[in-house]
Protein backbone atom coordinates (compact mmCIF):
# COMPACT_ATOMS: atom_id res chain seq x y z
CA UNK A 1 0.00 0.00 0.00
CA UNK A 2 1.24 3.26 -1.24
CA UNK A 3 2.15 5.72 2.09
CA UNK A 4 0.76 8.71 0.21
CA UNK A 5 -2.46 9.00 1.94
CA UNK A 6 -0.19 10.04 5.35
CA UNK A 7 -0.52 13.85 5.85
CA UNK A 8 2.14 15.80 7.23
CA UNK A 9 0.00 19.03 8.82
CA UNK A 10 1.93 20.67 11.27
CA UNK A 11 1.92 18.65 14.68
CA UNK A 12 -0.45 16.09 13.63
CA UNK A 13 0.70 12.37 14.28
CA UNK A 14 -0.25 8.81 12.71
CA UNK A 15 -2.65 10.60 10.59
CA UNK A 16 -3.95 9.54 7.07
CA UNK A 17 -6.41 10.01 4.84
CA UNK A 18 -8.83 7.33 4.49
CA UNK A 19 -9.38 7.65 0.72
CA UNK A 20 -7.97 5.77 -2.05
CA UNK A 21 -8.80 2.58 -1.01
CA UNK A 22 -9.85 0.02 -3.51
CA UNK A 23 -13.22 -2.04 -2.49
CA UNK A 24 -14.15 -5.65 -3.76
CA UNK A 25 -16.46 -4.18 -5.76
CA UNK A 26 -13.80 -1.81 -8.13
CA UNK A 27 -14.23 1.28 -6.66
CA UNK A 28 -11.96 3.41 -4.07
CA UNK A 29 -13.04 5.22 -1.01
CA UNK A 30 -13.10 9.37 -1.35
CA UNK A 31 -10.76 11.08 -0.57
CA UNK A 32 -11.14 14.03 2.32
CA UNK A 33 -14.11 12.38 3.56
CA UNK A 34 -12.26 10.57 6.63
CA UNK A 35 -9.37 10.77 8.25
CA UNK A 36 -7.67 9.07 11.18
CA UNK A 37 -4.94 10.55 13.49
CA UNK A 38 -3.79 10.45 17.42
CA UNK A 39 -3.44 12.66 20.27
CA UNK A 40 -4.10 16.17 18.98
CA UNK A 41 -2.27 18.21 21.45
CA UNK A 42 0.80 19.38 19.51
CA UNK A 43 -1.21 20.22 16.69
CA UNK A 44 -0.31 24.27 15.82
CA UNK A 45 -2.44 26.97 14.10
CA UNK A 46 -0.57 26.69 10.74
CA UNK A 47 -1.63 22.64 11.46
CA UNK A 48 -5.07 23.24 12.35
CA UNK A 49 -5.03 25.76 8.56
CA UNK A 50 -3.44 23.10 7.13
CA UNK A 51 -6.07 20.75 8.50
CA UNK A 52 -9.10 23.06 7.30
CA UNK A 53 -7.46 23.61 4.06
CA UNK A 54 -7.84 19.44 3.41
CA UNK A 55 -11.29 20.24 4.08
CA UNK A 56 -11.38 18.64 7.69
CA UNK A 57 -14.84 20.09 9.54
CA UNK A 58 -15.37 17.81 12.25
CA UNK A 59 -13.16 16.48 14.99
CA UNK A 60 -14.40 13.12 16.62
CA UNK A 61 -12.55 12.77 20.37
CA UNK A 62 -13.10 8.98 20.76
CA UNK A 63 -11.07 9.00 24.23
CA UNK A 64 -12.47 8.88 27.94
CA UNK A 65 -13.42 12.08 29.52
CA UNK A 66 -10.35 11.76 31.99
CA UNK A 67 -8.19 11.48 29.03
CA UNK A 68 -9.56 14.58 27.93
CA UNK A 69 -8.98 16.82 30.76
CA UNK A 70 -7.45 16.48 33.97
CA UNK A 71 -9.38 14.07 36.82
CA UNK A 72 -8.85 13.04 40.33
CA UNK A 73 -10.43 9.61 39.27
CA UNK A 74 -8.47 8.45 35.99
CA UNK A 75 -10.17 5.66 35.37
CA UNK A 76 -8.51 4.79 32.41
CA UNK A 77 -4.95 4.34 33.76
CA UNK A 78 -6.74 2.16 36.43
CA UNK A 79 -8.47 -0.45 33.56
CA UNK A 80 -5.09 0.29 31.83
CA UNK A 81 -7.36 0.35 28.63
CA UNK A 82 -4.74 3.84 27.31
CA UNK A 83 -1.81 4.89 27.17
CA UNK A 84 -1.67 9.12 27.63
CA UNK A 85 -2.47 11.37 30.74
CA UNK A 86 -5.00 14.28 29.58
CA UNK A 87 -3.05 17.77 28.54
CA UNK A 88 -3.49 20.06 31.35
CA UNK A 89 -4.94 23.07 29.22
CA UNK A 90 -7.56 20.46 28.08
CA UNK A 91 -8.84 20.08 24.26
CA UNK A 92 -9.08 22.86 21.84
CA UNK A 93 -10.53 22.81 18.23
CA UNK A 94 -10.31 26.26 15.89
CA UNK A 95 -13.12 28.27 14.99
CA UNK A 96 -14.82 26.34 11.70
CA UNK A 97 -14.41 23.20 12.75
CA UNK A 98 -16.82 21.20 15.10
CA UNK A 99 -15.36 19.01 18.20
CA UNK A 100 -17.32 15.77 19.14
CA UNK A 101 -16.54 13.47 22.20
CA UNK A 102 -18.02 10.13 21.43
CA UNK A 103 -15.65 7.44 23.95
CA UNK A 104 -15.40 4.32 22.61
CA UNK A 105 -13.86 2.30 25.92
CA UNK A 106 -16.78 2.14 28.12
CA UNK A 107 -14.19 2.92 30.81
CA UNK A 108 -16.66 1.88 33.52
CA UNK A 109 -16.39 -1.70 32.72
CA UNK A 110 -13.16 -2.14 34.46
CA UNK A 111 -13.88 -5.66 34.60
CA UNK A 112 -13.93 -6.36 30.82
CA UNK A 113 -10.15 -4.15 30.48
CA UNK A 114 -8.67 -5.60 32.96
CA UNK A 115 -9.48 -8.50 30.81
CA UNK A 116 -8.08 -7.41 27.66
CA UNK A 117 -4.95 -6.21 29.93
CA UNK A 118 -4.64 -10.10 31.81
CA UNK A 119 -4.91 -11.62 28.38
CA UNK A 120 -2.39 -9.46 26.50
CA UNK A 121 -5.18 -7.87 23.84
CA UNK A 122 -4.60 -4.57 24.69
CA UNK A 123 -2.79 -2.68 21.83
CA UNK A 124 -3.39 -5.23 19.25
CA UNK A 125 -6.21 -6.30 16.93
CA UNK A 126 -6.59 -9.19 19.07
CA UNK A 127 -8.52 -7.08 21.26
CA UNK A 128 -11.47 -6.13 18.27
CA UNK A 129 -13.32 -9.45 18.25
CA UNK A 130 -13.59 -9.76 22.30
CA UNK A 131 -14.83 -5.94 21.93
CA UNK A 132 -17.07 -5.53 18.59
CA UNK A 133 -18.45 -9.30 20.79
CA UNK A 134 -19.35 -7.08 24.07
CA UNK A 135 -19.38 -3.27 23.20
CA UNK A 136 -21.74 -3.12 19.54
CA UNK A 137 -23.83 -0.35 20.98
CA UNK A 138 -20.23 2.02 21.48
CA UNK A 139 -19.24 0.86 18.30
CA UNK A 140 -22.78 1.81 16.90
CA UNK A 141 -22.40 5.42 18.81
CA UNK A 142 -19.40 6.51 17.11
CA UNK A 143 -20.82 5.22 13.52
CA UNK A 144 -24.17 7.26 14.05
CA UNK A 145 -22.52 10.67 15.67
CA UNK A 146 -20.55 10.27 12.05
CA UNK A 147 -23.62 10.19 10.12
CA UNK A 148 -25.05 13.20 11.60
CA UNK A 149 -22.05 15.72 11.29
CA UNK A 150 -22.27 18.65 8.74
CA UNK A 151 -20.72 18.24 5.59
CA UNK A 152 -16.85 18.15 5.53
CA UNK A 153 -14.46 15.83 6.16
CA UNK A 154 -14.12 14.09 9.65
CA UNK A 155 -11.01 13.51 11.39
CA UNK A 156 -11.59 11.14 14.45
CA UNK A 157 -8.79 10.58 16.83
CA UNK A 158 -7.61 8.74 19.99
CA UNK A 159 -4.91 8.47 21.71
CA UNK A 160 -2.04 6.70 19.89
CA UNK A 161 -4.48 6.28 16.80
CA UNK A 162 -3.61 2.76 16.35
CA UNK A 163 -6.28 0.98 18.21
CA UNK A 164 -9.75 2.94 18.63
CA UNK A 165 -9.51 4.76 16.16
CA UNK A 166 -7.83 1.12 13.88
CA UNK A 167 -11.14 -0.30 15.16
CA UNK A 168 -13.81 2.59 14.23
CA UNK A 169 -11.26 3.06 10.44
CA UNK A 170 -11.99 -0.40 10.51
CA UNK A 171 -16.07 -0.84 10.66
CA UNK A 172 -16.13 2.62 8.31
CA UNK A 173 -13.78 0.69 5.39
CA UNK A 174 -15.65 -2.47 6.10
CA UNK A 175 -18.89 -0.58 5.21
CA UNK A 176 -17.42 0.42 2.26
CA UNK A 177 -16.61 -3.06 1.29
CA UNK A 178 -12.96 -2.24 1.14
CA UNK A 179 -10.60 -5.47 0.69
CA UNK A 180 -9.96 -6.73 3.83
CA UNK A 181 -6.34 -6.64 2.85
CA UNK A 182 -6.38 -3.07 2.57
CA UNK A 183 -8.10 -2.19 5.77
CA UNK A 184 -4.91 -4.40 7.25
CA UNK A 185 -2.11 -2.71 5.54
CA UNK A 186 -3.84 0.55 6.85
CA UNK A 187 -3.81 -0.54 10.56
CA UNK A 188 0.02 -2.23 10.17
CA UNK A 189 1.11 1.69 8.51
CA UNK A 190 0.34 2.89 12.63
CA UNK A 191 3.43 1.08 13.23
CA UNK A 192 6.00 3.51 11.75
CA UNK A 193 3.71 6.65 11.99
CA UNK A 194 3.82 6.21 16.03
CA UNK A 195 7.60 6.38 16.36
CA UNK A 196 7.12 9.85 16.40
CA UNK A 197 4.38 10.49 18.48
CA UNK A 198 6.41 8.73 21.44
CA UNK A 199 9.31 10.45 20.99
CA UNK A 200 7.43 13.49 21.20
CA UNK A 201 5.42 12.35 24.74
CA UNK A 202 8.99 11.01 25.64
CA UNK A 203 7.81 7.61 26.20
CA UNK A 204 9.14 3.97 24.97
CA UNK A 205 7.81 2.72 21.53
CA UNK A 206 5.19 0.00 22.33
CA UNK A 207 5.93 -1.62 19.07
CA UNK A 208 8.43 -4.44 19.87
CA UNK A 209 6.32 -5.24 23.05
CA UNK A 210 3.30 -5.72 20.59
CA UNK A 211 4.74 -7.21 18.05
CA UNK A 212 6.15 -10.19 20.98
CA UNK A 213 2.29 -10.77 22.46
CA UNK A 214 0.94 -11.11 17.92
CA UNK A 215 3.89 -13.67 17.99
CA UNK A 216 3.40 -15.51 21.02
CA UNK A 217 0.20 -16.02 19.66
CA UNK A 218 1.22 -17.35 16.30
CA UNK A 219 0.08 -14.39 14.29
CA UNK A 220 0.58 -10.74 13.58
CA UNK A 221 -1.02 -7.50 13.21
CA UNK A 222 -2.17 -7.88 9.64
CA UNK A 223 -3.36 -11.42 10.01
CA UNK A 224 -5.34 -10.47 13.25
CA UNK A 225 -6.75 -7.56 11.50
CA UNK A 226 -7.93 -10.46 8.37
CA UNK A 227 -8.75 -12.73 11.03
CA UNK A 228 -12.02 -10.07 13.02
CA UNK A 229 -12.96 -9.44 8.96
CA UNK A 230 -13.52 -12.95 8.85
CA UNK A 231 -17.22 -13.98 8.28
CA UNK A 232 -17.72 -9.93 9.72
CA UNK A 233 -21.19 -8.80 8.23
CA UNK A 234 -20.58 -4.91 9.58
CA UNK A 235 -23.93 -3.78 8.19
CA UNK A 236 -25.83 -6.77 10.16
CA UNK A 237 -24.05 -5.78 12.89
CA UNK A 238 -24.32 -2.01 13.05
CA UNK A 239 -28.05 -2.49 12.72
CA UNK A 240 -28.47 -5.00 15.28
CA UNK A 241 -26.85 -2.81 17.53
CA UNK A 242 -28.64 0.47 16.90
CA UNK A 243 -27.24 2.19 14.01
CA UNK A 244 -30.34 3.24 11.04
CA UNK A 245 -30.52 1.84 7.57
CA UNK A 246 -30.53 5.81 6.44
CA UNK A 247 -27.79 6.45 9.00
CA UNK A 248 -25.75 3.60 7.34
CA UNK A 249 -26.78 4.92 3.80
CA UNK A 250 -25.28 8.67 4.85
CA UNK A 251 -21.61 7.05 5.81
CA UNK A 252 -21.74 4.47 3.22
CA UNK A 253 -22.02 7.77 0.58
CA UNK A 254 -19.64 9.85 2.13
CA UNK A 255 -17.20 6.92 1.62
CA UNK A 256 -17.48 5.34 -2.07
CA UNK A 257 -16.07 7.72 -4.40
CA UNK A 258 -18.92 7.77 -7.16
CA UNK A 259 -17.70 7.38 -11.36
Amino acid sequence: MSTSRAVAWEGFFNTRDLGGLPTKSGATTRHGAFFRAADLRFVTETGWAQARECGVRTVIDLRNADEIRPTETPLTAQAGSAQFAAASEGPATPAGVDRIEVPLDDIDDIGFWRHVNRERLNGSPLYYPVFLQRKAERCAAVIKAIARTDPGGVLFHCGAGRDRTGLVALLLLALADVEPQAIAADYIMSAEGLKALFAAMGTADQGPSIQAALADRGTTAEEAVIATLDGFDVERYLLSAGVTSDELGTVRDRMIERA
